[in-house]
């Protein structure tokens, strides 16, 4: 049982606060955000801060192939620990408090139970992983899908950035690839805290999300090629224009995502994040698009249908312009539905806390995700204001963050208490 000394801890709510803005400074941007790409010089700055941190509470830190780094925090006996943590690196155009909050958060529950001289039966830990973002190695998830076995280490040192960057050679560039095996040791449970990233619990009023599980999500790259001609001279019955047939799949996306939105269960939600023409010029019929497409689902059968249905699409509108389409995954994962004893105890935390709470899916990919393939795992969601992510007008409030910290430091102890063999 948990004690009654441990129950009444809270965590120090100015420390987080001090923290998350030390770590926002580094590579900061206009309107309050940071840049921290994965694996770049600010991101090697952002590391080497939070591992001081890590060492500065006396933490055992360990350093893996593709850089994910683990603190861990002794227990009475030894053996896997329970585990919080996410990542630091961002997207461009980042905010200060995706992926940062779970990492700072996890900094400060281990850091409260030191100071209260509280000793937990399992050993915790905490930790960061490699390249979450995918927004310059892809795919997404890198470092926690290498962490439990997903991708082989030697396959991902070997991918290749959008500024033709190589992850293997950054690694070693910025001193992070380290020595500690892939897949990691797998956790008795991982734990991981993070901003909604979408409007619900504000809508609601809601200060607690107890997340149920994840979307499927499937990236696909589109490369259309057609015939580059003149804007004057072509007539438009004798154009091949891979544009044309980029802004159909655009539509088609949209229109596919609201017919199977309102088919019921499954919450069907695409996007067309990136469109790219060469040579890109105003009185030049297209010679080639790139364009990616990003599909998410709650339920696989139904992600399954929207990937058939795009893929009937796209064949059908090159074939009816004459252009040629090369189609590459970049991601596929999916839909994860997170341990109920893990949902549980966060609901339980968040209400004895005096917070409401709602059980509720993620419509982003987490490092929780992936972690769920090895130990039983939940997600503690505060809320964001407006939905707004990626982005730096990315707020949530400080009461909120601090909420969600304490609701992560007692779900902790609950489950250091609570024999979870899966």
């Amino acid at each position: 049982m948990t004690s009654d000394r441990s129950a009444a801890l809270r965590i120090d709510g100015d420390r987080l606060m001090r923290r998350i803005e030390d770590l926002a400074a580094i590579g900061p941007i206009d309107g309050g955000g940071s840049c921290r790409l994965a694996l770049t010089d600010d991101d090697r700055a952002g590391r080497d801060l939070v591992v001081t941190w890590m060492r500065d509470l006396g933490l055992d830190i360990s350093i893996d192939g593709i850089g994910n780094v683990v603190g861990v925090r002794a227990g009475r006996i030894d053996g896997p620990p329970t585990m919080t943590g996410s990542h630091i690196d961002t997207v461009r155009t980042g905010g200060r408090y995706d992926g940062n909050l779970g990492v700072l958060a996890g900094l400060e529950v281990i850091e409260t139970l030191e100071t209260n001289g509280i000793e937990t039966e399992h050993p915790v830990a905490v930790g960061f992983f490699t390249d979450e973002e995918g927004a310059r190695f892809p795919p997404d998830m890198l470092g926690s899908l290498v962490y439990v076995g997903g991708m082989a280490v030697e396959e991902a040192l070997d991918i290749e950035g959008i500024d033709g960057a190589v992850v293997g050679a950054e690694l070693d560039r910025i001193g992070y690839r380290g020595t500690s095996p892939c897949p990691g040791p797998s956790p008795r449970a991982f734990v991981e805290l993070h901003v909604e990233q979408g409007p619900v619990l504000e809508a609601e009023g809601v200060t607690i999300g107890a997340v149920t599980g994840v979307q499927g999500i499937s990236w696909t790259e589109l490369t259309i090629t057609g015939q580059s001609n003149h804007a004057g001279t072509t007539p438009m019955a004798l154009r091949h224009d891979p544009a044309y047939v980029a802004a159909k799949v655009t539509a088609h996306v949209r229109e596919l995502a609201t017919r199977m939105g309102a088919m019921g269960e499954g919450r069907q939600v695409a996007t067309v994040g990136r469109i790219e023409l060469h040579p890109n010029l105003v009185n030049v019929v297209a010679a080639s698009a790139s364009m990616t497409v990003d599909l998410r689902n709650t339920d696989e059968a139904l992600l399954q249908e929207a990937e058939s249905d795009l893929a009937r699409f796209v064949a059908e509108a090159a074939a009816a312009e004459g252009v040629t389409v090369v189609e590459r995954t970049l991601a596929r994962f999916e839909p994860v539905a997170f341990d109920d004893r893990v949902v549980d105890a966060v609901a339980a935390v968040a209400v004895d806390l005096g917070h409401s709470v709602r059980r509720m899916p993620s419509g982003a990919g987490h490092d929780a995700q992936m972690l769920a393939r090895v130990c039983p795992t939940g997600m503690v969601f505060v809320p964001s204001r407006d939905g707004i992510s990626h982005n730096p007008a990315e707020h949530t409030d400080p009461a909120d963050l601090v909420a969600g910290a304490d609701v992560l430091l007692q779900t902790i102890l609950t489950l250091d208490q609570e024999p979870l063999d899966r």
